[in-house]
């Protein structure tokens, strides 16, 4: 058994998974939140064990980091007799810039481009930076290796990466589309691609749309396993409306608001990014289940959001249709995609012109948690829900930088 440890750090939390990457399963996972603040606690859940809970001091990400190396190695609880047990450590890391299109073996250079890349993810980076950090600190000499969410945008070409703004802003402030999700979108088109090549594709030929839907939302469009175009852009602000950020907007809307309410730059960073979408809308809830229960009960405005974010989604699934030159392959994962058979059915009810096929029965019977195809056997284009495994993905990445294996 190899086991591999997976950080995801935030700025007061950080998540966990120990992973036997031999037979790929998850030995066990958790989170610390609230690190730094009041009340901080660790959640533990040992595969086929009971959850454990409990409310720890947490100044700091090291500290959060040797709690979770004390329950993993706790000999009533614990799943591993010491941490010699880990063989490496992998880290989602939201920002790599221009610097890195693929994983990195974690040393001073790459720790030094984290944080240059701190003004372009100035909420992860910095946490990110805390995480690997605190498990160095607590690991010394453990390998780690550094997975990068913009890294799969690397691959688009410059016509769909630059805005349209003076050029200056690109060479000097490094300002276009990152994308971000990476690790899903990779994950999940590459299933997808699988499952086309078994159909007897080539993997050059294969055209994918992977629509990862959650309270965070993106759309990729996928060329022979490469993102050539994905909705998020500098930001994770960009593109379909999602649970409290505003997708793309009309930019004169920002100053317009500015002037006639007062509020400042920061101010309206947060009314864009955590006031907005499915919340702003409906004026209930971020939470799409919270949203098709109050429409269930007559709510116009709940009702609204769904038909809104269904729409958008709709768009960029024919724009980068167009972009692809026609497309093989829809994908639908995360927390909404996989399991909104209402949001799945009306983002791609009325597609048959591309060649979509839905079965709509199936659609809203398929099971939960499982990979599988909800078009017709006679749709020329597959549309499959896939669930992601983000972490599984980081695994493997640092098993083969780290591991060499």
């Amino acid at each position: 058994m190899t086991y591999i440890l997976v950080i995801n750090a935030g700025s007061s939390s950080l998540k966990y998974q120990l992973i036997d990457i031999d037979e790929e399963n998850v030995i066990a996972k958790g989170v610390c939140e609230r690190i730094g603040i009041e009340k901080p606690t660790i959640s533990y859940s040992p595969a086929g064990g009971e959850k454990y809970e409990k409310e720890c001091p947490m100044k700091t990400h090291e500290d959060a980091i040797k709690l979770v190396l004390d329950v993993l190695t706790d000999k009533k609880i614990g799943v591993i007799s010491d941490m010699s047990c880990i063989a490496a450590v992998g880290h989602r890391v939201l920002h790599g810039g221009e610097k890195y299109s693929e994983p990195a073996l974690i040393n001073d250079k790459v720790l030094e481009a984290i944080e240059e890349c701190v003004p372009l993810g100035p909420l992860h980076n910095p946490a990110n930076l805390m995480g690997i950090r605190g498990c160095m600190a607590a690991m010394p000499g453990v390998p780690m290796v550094a997975v990068f969410d913009t890294a799969w945008g690397q691959s688009m070409p410059k016509k769909a990466y630059m805005y349209a703004l003076p050029y200056e802003a690109y060479t000097e402030h490094k300002v276009r589309r990152y994308g971000f999700h990476g690790t899903s979108h990779r994950y999940v088109s590459g299933r997808a691609i699988e499952k086309l090549e078994a159909l007897g594709m080539k993997r050059e030929d294969t055209r994918v749309i992977t629509c990862h839907l959650g309270n965070g939302s993106s759309l990729s469009a996928v060329k022979g396993g490469k993102c050539i175009d994905t909705s998020m852009g500098l930001t994770p602000l960009e593109g379909v409306p999602m649970g409290t950020r505003c997708g793309s907007i009309d930019p004169a809307i920002m100053p317009f608001l500015m002037e006639r309410t007062g509020m400042s730059a920061k101010e309206m960073d947060t009314y864009m990014n955590k006031k907005s979408g499915m919340l702003g809308i409906s004026g209930i809830s971020s939470d799409f289940r919270d949203l098709a229960a109050a429409t269930e009960k007559g709510n116009e405005r709940a009702s609204l959001a769904r038909e809104m974010f269904c729409y958008k989604v709709k768009e960029y699934i024919g724009a980068y249709a167009a972009a692809l030159g026609g497309v093989d392959a829809i994908v639908m994962t995360a927390g909404v995609g996989e399991n909104d058979a209402y949001i799945r059915e009306t983002s791609l009810k009325g597609l048959e012109y591309l060649g979509v096929e839905l079965d709509f029965d199936y659609n809203n019977a398929c099971p939960r948690g499982r990979e599988v195809e909800i078009s017709k056997a006679e749709s020329k284009v597959r549309v499959y829900v896939i669930p992601t495994d983000e972490e599984m993905t980081i695994a493997h990445d640092t098993d083969k930088l780290a591991l060499k294996r």
